[in-house]
């Protein structure tokens, strides 16, 4: 297939797209290992998710082993994500674990 021109015409802009010396077959696996790409992609971010475990500042401290004041510190610091109902203070269990790192000996 030597030289073809695509228009497409869409009211904001006009878009062309030249294809050289490609044959039908390689452009649709082309167009297919991409499709499959971004399918894979999508199903990677759009899983079904469960909802957060949340843990009380209490929990929290005691499972860390620190007092509320620490606690505190470290959601001023940016260490901890602090998330409160009224006057209750609670924590996604999931991101307490997460903010923990190891050490390098």
């Amino acid at each position: 297939m030597p030289h073809q021109n695509l228009h497409h015409n869409n009211q904001t802009k006009n878009i062309m797209i030249q294809l050289i010396q490609i044959t039908e077959e390689k452009l649709t696996a082309t167009i297919l290992v991409a499709f499959k790409k971004e399918l894979e992609q999508l199903k990677k971010e759009f899983q079904p998710q469960q909802p957060p475990t949340w843990v009380s500042r209490q929990e929290t401290a005691k499972m860390l082993g620190v007092s509320f004041t620490t606690l505190y510190s470290w959601h001023k610091k940016g260490v901890l994500t602090a998330y409160s109902i009224g006057t209750r203070v609670y924590y996604k269990l999931d991101e307490v674990n997460n903010a923990l790192s190891p050490i390098a000996c």
